[in-house]
């Protein structure tokens, strides 16, 4: 397998941090660089220090975003913090106080910055050890966490000049984008393309970066596509990526083999994944015995009171399988836990006060054997 998996896995590989595998990329990308130039349609940023693959998806999913961050505020601290790094030279050093003072003039006008305030302090906190650990700022003297702990505290950085190549380039001004739908706008809608090549890079990318791709009806384009060239589809991931692809009424799938895997993978070992396969199970007896009713789209409406009654009902019949936190978990975390996992491997989606669960659902499951 090449390594384009390496750049999928990784947000970007720096040659300081990891030379081996820097060399090892660079000397693999003329194996793939036609895969993701006219397959993926992405841009691969190659310097001699650096290698990126700017993994713009076919439409934003709930799951991409950043994990560390908890609040749109890590967001507009990111944003600025960038802003200041553009100014800096490459290992040129900086003293946090000065960059407090340019977050708080840059922001002020559009939300109140309150450094005595804990929450506040460790958004920034979020931001700064995000960009330690993607390597755009090195600590010279000092730790990012004791700003968390207490205002005040001075800490030495030094911009490796990485941070240029963080955000991605638009063709046009995006100063005007107020949501995320602009941004599909801007990459696929505004050519009216059903065809061609944005065609092909939106079902490709639907399939590399996300658990599964789903479509409403027959005639949708995409599907389309990919029914007709099926072959070439399975031909192209198969050869760059591994695994299979199955296609199914409404849906899709690249899966992996058990012992060749990469990323992030469902299921895994740990507790949630297991309940998760648990409650699709019984999704799909409920579905057999005629409890649960397929719409036409292959999806099933619940309300969410029926939905919760489901995830404990499976809870229910075997807890004593369960680890001890999910065994005395309340039923509302226990059901806010199973509901963000299986949105963000999108089983379902809520539309309102309903669960839609979508056919992903049916793809895997598991239970207990009788002992």
């Amino acid at each position: 397998m090449n390594e384009v998996r390496t750049l999928f896995e990784q947000f970007w590989v720096c040659k300081d941090a990891d030379k081996e595998r820097y060399y090892r990329v660079k000397r693999d990308i003329p194996r793939f660089r036609r895969f993701i130039r006219e397959q993926l349609g992405w841009k691969l940023i190659h310097t001699e220090n650096l290698l990126k693959l700017e993994k713009r998806p076919a439409h934003a999913e709930t799951f991409m975003g950043i994990q560390e961050f908890a609040d749109i505020r890590d967001y507009c601290i990111l944003c600025v913090v960038l802003m200041y790094l553009e100014d800096k030279e490459e290992q040129e050093q900086f003293l946090l106080s000065e960059l407090i003072d340019y977050v708080e003039t840059q922001l002020k006008a559009y939300m109140q910055i309150d450094w005595t305030s804990f929450t506040q302090r460790k958004s920034l906190v979020r931001v700064l050890q995000y960009m330690e650990r993607l390597q755009m700022l090195r600590v010279y003297e000092g730790s990012s966490e004791a700003f968390g702990l207490e205002a005040g505290q001075e800490v030495l950085y030094e911009n490796t000049g990485y941070s240029k190549y963080f955000a991605t380039t638009f063709p046009t001004d995006i100063s005007g984008y107020e949501s995320w739908e602009d941004f599909e706008k801007l990459s696929f809608e505004e050519f009216q393309e059903d065809r061609g090549a944005l065609r092909v890079n939106r079902v490709y990318r639907q399939l590399a970066v996300c658990p599964a791709f789903f479509w409403e009806g027959n005639e949708d384009a995409d599907a389309l596509y990919l029914k007709n060239q099926r072959h070439w589809v399975a031909k192209y991931l198969q050869e760059n990526l591994g695994g299979r692809l199955d296609i199914h009424k409404n849906t899709a799938f690249l899966m992996l083999e058990e012992g060749d895997c990469y990323g992030l993978v469902h299921p895994r070992d740990a507790m949630l994944p297991e309940i998760v396969l648990l409650v699709c199970e019984k999704i799909c007896r409920d579905l057999s015995d005629g409890r649960l009713t397929k719409q036409e789209n292959e999806c099933i409406s619940l309300t969410k009171e029926e939905f919760a009654g489901l995830v404990c009902a499976c809870r229910d019949a075997r807890e004593q399988m369960w680890s001890k936190e999910y065994r005395e978990m309340d039923d509302e975390k226990l059901l806010r836990n199973v509901t963000d996992y299986m949105k963000s491997w999108l089983f379902l989606r809520t539309d309102g006060e309903r669960i839609i669960l979508l056919p992903a659902v049916g793809k895997l499951s598991g239970f207990y054997p009788d002992s």
